[in-house]
């Protein structure tokens, strides 16, 4: 939510004296993840460009999320529309996942590769992936995936050292552990190809980011803040690769590898 709209009803309400029961508009859904300071606006891109486009499968699987209480690790609707849209553009067929959670953004991807495209799809979670399954198996696309479960890191460090995996993806999400980004970045580096993308999830960090450090955040925010930060620098100064940073859902890197 925007922090400007809180600041404001704030001093509304210090001024006037009167204590006013909090409105929730429709951008503080669950699972709700916007930059945009404007309730409105955000609402008037999902209801004119997202949900008229958004698959029947992908509608269910975001309604199911809503009612985890982890909803809030989803990818947004429009985020996940814009990734869909950006394999095509790439014409991506091997791709990879880090972060499953429920699948949408896995389930986007999946809908938007073609018929013998692939997704190795990587999370500590089965539990959580078999909420999204039934959905993904309803869309006809679970062939496609190849779900692994478990740490990350060390399958990573097995496919570094097979040749043949090296600059074999088209494509690599990344929406896991914050903290393991660089170490994530350090391989998949090799592992995608040239000219291929990765994309990192979560760079602007809920908007902490430009945040001053004695601001009031909550202790997940503040505890990951210094991650993103370190990544976005890195990235920043990578040679290998090129970085559009774009403030669709909490902030997407996508790296393009050049050599």
């Amino acid at each position: 939510m925007a922090s400007t709209d809180v600041a404001a009803a704030e001093v509304k309400a210090q001024t006037t004296q009167v204590e006013e029961p909090a409105k929730v508009t429709r951008h503080q859904e669950v699972g709700h993840k916007s930059l945009l300071q404007s309730d409105a606006l955000y609402q008037y891109i999902l209801e004119t460009s997202v949900y008229p486009r958004e698959p029947e499968p992908l509608k269910e699987l975001r309604e199911v999320t809503a009612k985890h209480p982890w909803n809030l690790m989803t990818t947004s609707e429009d985020e996940g529309q814009f990734l869909g849209l950006l394999l095509k553009l790439i014409n991506a067929k091997n791709t990879m996942e880090i972060g499953v959670y429920t699948g949408y953004s896995l389930l986007s991807t999946a809908l938007a590769l073609p018929d013998d495209g692939k997704i190795l799809a990587m999370d500590i979670n089965r539990e959580n992936y078999d909420l999204g399954l039934p959905m993904i198996e309803k869309a006809g696309v679970a062939h496609k995936i190849d779900f692994r479960e478990g740490p990350a890191l060390p399958l990573l460090d097995e496919m570094v050292k097979n040749e043949e995996m090296q600059g074999s993806f088209d494509f690599v999400f990344v929406d896991a552990d914050k903290d393991n980004y660089l170490n994530y970045h350090r391989r998949l580096i090799d592992l995608v190809k040239v000219g291929g993308v990765i994309a990192y999830d979560n760079t602007l960090w809920n908007g902490s980011v430009v945040a001053p450090p004695d601001a009031p955040l909550r202790k997940y925010v503040r505890y990951y803040r210094d991650f993103v930060m370190e990544l976005n620098k890195a990235l920043a100064a990578d040679p290998r690769i090129e970085i559009s940073q774009i403030p669709v859902g909490d902030g997407v890197t996508l790296c393009r590898r050049n050599y």
